[in-house]
């Protein structure tokens, strides 16, 4: 028996684990969300149920699985991906459009009723289960939520993760602990609440100055926290705390607990007091443990709103990490440009995602990559989330574009990047698309908007120049990112799918990406991708405006540009773009990466 056969007949036999089980318990449909008991987007190993189950390695989707059927949601950036990786398992590809939650609209249109939906509450995030049950109530469907199947198929099923937490200290951490947590008791105050529950690893990171490696490229660690009006809980699991740190929480009002007890923590709550809870930001199986005599006010994390703006001096430790990040790209594409000019060494995605790895674990300050490398030649470029494995990738040869999204972790900030390399001689019709992609990151770039403006309405004027064209992406433009924290950060987002809500309010001190694209499945993708900081422009009678400061430094490859399609203005921008990367890239580059950077930074 091939690979490629034993791998489908293990994912047919796991859907029939589960279906056994299923039917033991008296379940018609059970759902297997991408998710863990913190809603993370990244999972420790623990809770990739629903990848164990149906062999779909994206990031995100859900699983439904009934008597006869099954089915992963995915969205357009999973499509090519999921094709390929279901083909021959029995489970069948739902398309569905990006953060629409059409697996509950299928739910209710397809089960009959009386019959039951089950799920496992401890990784239900709870505004998604209140949709769900709203659903299934309308459709005479029960819903049980006490059903952990994945524990009962999945021998082998992973523990908790076991890395120790550590400290993120000064200069890098430019607040500490205490003045948090005292920020923290003063919006829990404004809301009227003298208790907080935490889920969210993020969160939970910058709010204690702790951070750790229980899950790939995000410096988080698995636990839960109780905010109370003295001191607080963190619920992490047992040996994860050295001593020495231990006792530095406790001077700083911080109380250990295990990891398993959270639930308890919160059903311990005496009755009449007021609990803060964000119903985005925690699952099902928690709320539920809250005693029905707590008073629960639902409002967003506000440590989401205080680590989303980031400080001065923050900011000054990313301009830093910036320039060495940028660097260490100098040195990588130097590297690569030489090595394709040669021909004298083999270059694939896998060596792409080596080598930029290492030019970067080169530089001071970096810890890890910030998410696994996108490394796509030609058609696999235009896979958004592609990823080359050694069973699939492409060699770097002849005509044509390399796309490489890449990032890094560093102890005073997060990188990502998206950049794209001519191979050979590009077509008119790649420097079309790459110049299109380029308009639309210039144009959102240079823009002014007025304080306050809801994310998502920026979406469009990345996409206009590209829509000009009659193109589109299925994407979306932008995502905030962390301080050495979730390369993918909220509350603000720049995406046409997002509701255009108050939390996504655009603030100074937010770090947002901006990265168009135009993908031509089976031929070439483009995007181009630098991350921007909100600045105060300028005050008008109109009220204050903000601007962006682009962080992002590394030449855009020119070679790719089509000059008839770039208005005068457009050709100002990015050559003072790349003034400034060389001014400020200059001082950490020596040989090839200072010659490289010198010619990708000669004005046009």
């Amino acid at each position: 028996m091939d690979t490629l056969t034993n791998h489908l007949a293990t994912i047919r036999s796991r859907i029939q684990l589960l279906r056994t089980a299923m039917q033991r318990q008296q379940i018609d449909a059970y759902i297997v969300p991408s998710a863990d008991p913190h809603l993370s987007e990244y999972l420790p190993g623990r809770w990739k149920g629903r990848q164990w189950l149906s062999g779909f390695n994206g990031s995100v989707g859900t699983l439904i699985v009934t008597a006869d059927s099954a089915g992963l949601w995915a969205d357009s950036r999973y499509w090519s991906q999921a094709e390929a990786e279901l083909a021959g398992t029995g489970i069948v590809l739902m398309k569905i459009a990006a953060n629409v939650p059409q697996h509950i609209d299928w739910l209710a249109a397809n089960m009959k009723p009386g019959q039951t939906v089950a799920a496992d509450g401890a990784v239900l995030g709870l505004a998604g289960a209140r949709l769900l049950q709203q659903a299934l109530d309308a459709a005479g469907v029960h819903l049980r939520t006490d059903a952990d199947l994945l524990t009962e198929i999945w021998p082998e099923r992973p523990t908790l993760p076991t890395p120790k937490i550590y400290e993120h200290v000064a200069p890098h951490a430019t607040v500490s602990r205490a003045a948090k947590l005292a920020s923290l008791r003063d919006a829990m105050r404004a809301h009227g609440a003298g208790w907080h529950f935490m889920s969210t690893l993020d969160d939970i990171g910058y709010l204690f100055n702790l951070r750790g490696a229980d899950v790939n490229f995000n410096p988080v660690f698995v636990a839960h926290a109780l905010v109370g009006p003295q001191r607080a809980t963190l619920f992490v699991a047992e040996g994860k705390v050295p001593d020495a740190l231990r006792a530095i929480l406790a001077a700083d009002g911080v109380d250990l607990a295990p990891y398993a007890e959270a639930a308890q923590g919160l059903a311990a709550l005496s009755a009449g007091v007021t609990l803060l809870l964000d119903p985005r930001r925690v699952t099902l199986g928690l709320r539920q443990a809250v005693p029905a005599a707590v008073k629960v006010v639902e409002a967003i994390n506000p440590t989401t709103f205080a680590k989303s703006k980031k400080n001065d001096a923050e900011v000054a430790h990313v301009r830093a990490a910036m320039e060495q990040d940028g660097a260490a790209l100098c040195e990588f594409f130097a590297w690569l440009q030489q090595a394709l000019d040669g021909k004298q060494e083999t270059v694939t995605e896998l060596t792409i995602d080596e080598k930029i790895s290492a030019a970067r674990a080169r530089r001071p300050g970096f810890v890890c990559p910030s998410f696994g490398t996108i490394a796509g030649f030609n058609a696999n470029g235009a896979l958004p989330h592609y990823h080359a494995t050694a069973e699939a990738h492409a060699t770097i040869a002849g005509d044509g574009l390399l796309l490489i999204d890449s990032g890094g972790q560093y102890l005073g900030g997060t990188t990502d990047i998206t950049r794209v390399m001519p191979v050979g001689s590009p077509s008119a019709a790649q420097k079309r698309d790459f110049t299109l992609v380029l308009k639309g990151m210039m144009a959102l770039s240079a823009t002014h908007f007025p304080r306050g403006t809801k994310g998502p309405m920026l979406d469009a004027i990345a996409r206009a120049p590209i829509w000009a064209a009659g193109i589109d992406y299925g994407h979306g433009t932008g995502h905030g990112v962390g301080y050495f924290m979730n390369v993918h950060e909220g509350p603000q987002v720049i995406a046409a799918s997002a509701m255009p809500e108050a939390h996504t309010a655009m603030e100074p001190g937010m770090i947002t990406s901006i990265e168009p694209g135009i993908y031509r499945p089976g031929r070439w993708g483009v995007r181009i991708e630098n991350l921007v900081l909100n600045q105060p422009a300028e005050s008008t009678e109109f009220g204050e405006f903000l601007r962006f400061e682009t962080l992002t430094l590394c030449p855009i490859d020119t070679r790719c540009v089509d000059l008839t399609l770039l208005r005068p203005d457009e050709i100002v921008w990015l050559n003072q773009y790349h003034a400034t990367v060389r001014e400020r890239l200059l001082p950490h580059v020596s040989g090839d990466a200072k010659a490289w950077l010198e010619q990708r930074t000669e004005a046009l």
